[in-house]
């Protein structure tokens, strides 16, 4: 019986492993997320917001860096809300968007590796605390 109960949870754990993979690997591409949810302001330009392509909007966005930018994008930056006014997104998701638009528009971002996921994540930091110091 002992060995069975084994067996079980080592399914249990095989399958849910599985899921988990599979789940990191379905994030939304840059333009799924752009067509879903970016290209609501980025297309016509609402609040100012760069429009999708524009390379004289986007320059010198993109000379700011991409970790710099996208964490700041992603806690919500000018008109724009936090991420993008999606809660749901994900850090990857939102970064591929960025670096997608970040691309239409003359840059060379790639999709984020993990060692630019970092990246943001210590930006986003660092640009919650700049705000927090604000208030």
């Amino acid at each position: 019986m002992q060995n069975f109960r084994v067996i079980v949870l080592s399914a249990a754990a095989t399958a849910l492993l599985a899921v988990t993979g599979a789940q990191a690997q379905s994030s939304k591409s840059g333009e799924q997320v752009y067509k879903e949810v970016c290209m609501v302001c980025h297309a016509a330009g609402v609040a100012n917001a760069p429009k999708f392509g524009d390379k004289k909007a986007w320059t010198p966005l993109i000379a700011e860096g991409q970790h710099v930018l996208t964490a700041h994008a992603w806690v919500g930056v000018r008109a724009m809300p936090p991420k993008g006014g999606n809660p749901n997104l994900s850090l990857q998701e939102f970064s591929n968007a960025v670096a997608y638009m970040a691309r239409a528009a003359g840059g060379t971002w790639k999709d984020p590796d993990a060692a630019m996921l970092k990246k943001i994540q210590v930006e986003e930091q660092a640009r919650i605390k700049s705000l927090n110091t604000k208030k």
